[in-house]
């Protein structure tokens, strides 16, 4: 699974990057600071189930703490968009591009409003957040229209010909995209564009259908960043009110990488997510420190919740792409060969059943699939079984 950060330049998508990897990147207020992507590892908070069977689980990849499993999950953070990125304009095309691969996007704004359209710094919140919303949406569904009507003629005729359905043709056209033919014949039922042949399809349907297939392939959750700058919350009110159909997330980047690299220096007990933290040792900050880490909890956990960052990642894989936690667990042994409890944590698509887990363990387990167990009731499951978030299976092969 691959998560794009995105935003215009100098929004703080490369602070929000930062604070959800801690690798250090290019961070700075002027355009176009990052030029090549940055890829890295975030982490989605999942429950363990290590406490139900009441133990202490040691993941392979990932972290866990105080029985809350830190799943890994790829991010990359590409070149800034300003307006006209389809054209070319900027490093849109870049940006685009890499872009292609990602499930799902989380694009970071300046809630504040400091940065202007051209990642320009101006005057606190005298620009309006609400233009980058509306300019980046349509960047990227400009892109996808491109995409869609190169060479749209020959496709058109080949359909009229009946040498191919528009089904079959536009799924191998978007293939990169994870647009199906399932996806596109219920688009076209949506728009009701079977009323009529493809060649007759106007420019602005053409953009409709484009728009549609974006929304089901690249779905975008609004980080709305420096919520700690005073005055930003009557932003995120504006912006809920006017974009209702959207996930907005108030966040502070700079807040999440300051009690990350804290925790790190075990100065405190925090885990990425947490309401709260504890200072472990208050008499080895030095004023400063303390005064940083009040800041951060009166006027972004106590204000907001949380930081917003780990929010963002979790709403992206759950709530937009509906991903579900399975664990791979014996009914009589949860350690692998090595000793390690529940070492793995598999991030699987909506609808996965016992018979797509045990592919995605091994394509033998998959070949050979007999039936599982579930773990926590113990009882035995077909492969066409659909799984639920936190189930832990037992995968029962003749390969094994």
């Amino acid at each position: 699974m691959l998560i794009g950060i995105v935003g215009k330049p100098s929004s703080g998508k490369s602070t929000f990057f930062k604070a959800a990897t801690l690798i250090d990147v290019a961070i700075a207020s002027y355009p176009f600071t990052t030029i090549k992507p940055n890829f890295g590892t975030g982490f989605v908070r999942v429950e363990c189930v290590d406490k139900e069977f009441k133990t202490q689980c040691n993941p392979k990849y990932g972290y866990c703490i105080n029985h809350i499993r830190f799943v890994p999950v790829e991010l990359i953070d590409v070149a800034g968009l300003v307006p006209g990125a389809h054209e070319g304009k900027g490093l849109g095309n870049q940006f685009l591009n890499d872009l292609s691969a990602a499930h799902v996007l989380i694009h970071v704004i300046d809630l504040s409003g400091s940065i202007n359209e051209k990642g320009e710094a101006v005057t606190p919140f005298s620009y309006d957040p609400a233009n980058d919303i509306r300019f980046l949406e349509h960047e990227i569904d400009m892109w996808f229209t491109g995409i869609l009507k190169r060479g749209w003629d020959k496709f058109a005729r080949q359909m009229q010909q009946n040498t191919t359905t528009i089904e079959k043709a536009l799924a191998t056209q978007l293939s990169s995209f994870r647009v199906t033919e399932a996806l596109v014949k219920s688009t076209i039922e949506k728009l009701n564009l079977g009323n009529e042949p493809p060649t007759k399809w106007t420019d602005e349907q053409l953009k409709s259908l484009a728009t549609e297939f974006r929304k089901a392939t690249k779905p975008i959750v609004i980080a709305c960043n420096k919520a700690d700058v005073p005055g930003s919350e009557k932003n995120f009110e504006r912006l809920k009110k006017e974009f209702p159909e959207y996930m907005l997330v108030p966040c502070s980047s700079e807040s999440e990488v300051a009690l990350k690299e804290a925790a790190k220096k075990k100065m405190i007990d925090y885990a990425p997510g947490d309401k709260k933290f504890e200072i472990i040792e208050p008499d080895k900050l030095n004023a400063n420190q303390k005064k940083a880490l009040e800041f951060i909890e009166k006027n972004v956990l106590g204000k907001w919740g949380s930081t917003g960052v780990q929010e963002c990642l979790d709403k992206a894989v759950f709530e937009f792409l509906k991903y579900i936690a399975i664990f791979p667990a014996g009914v009589n042994k949860l350690a692998d060969k090595d000793g390690n409890i529940l070492p793995d944590c598999h991030l699987m698509p909506p609808g996965s059943t016992a018979l797509d887990f045990a592919y995605k363990i091994h394509t033998d387990f998959g070949k050979n699939f007999l039936y599982a167990m579930d773990a926590k009731t113990k009882m035995k499951i077909g492969g066409d079984k659909k799984l639920k978030n936190r189930d832990a299976i037992e995968i029962i092969s003749a390969a094994r």
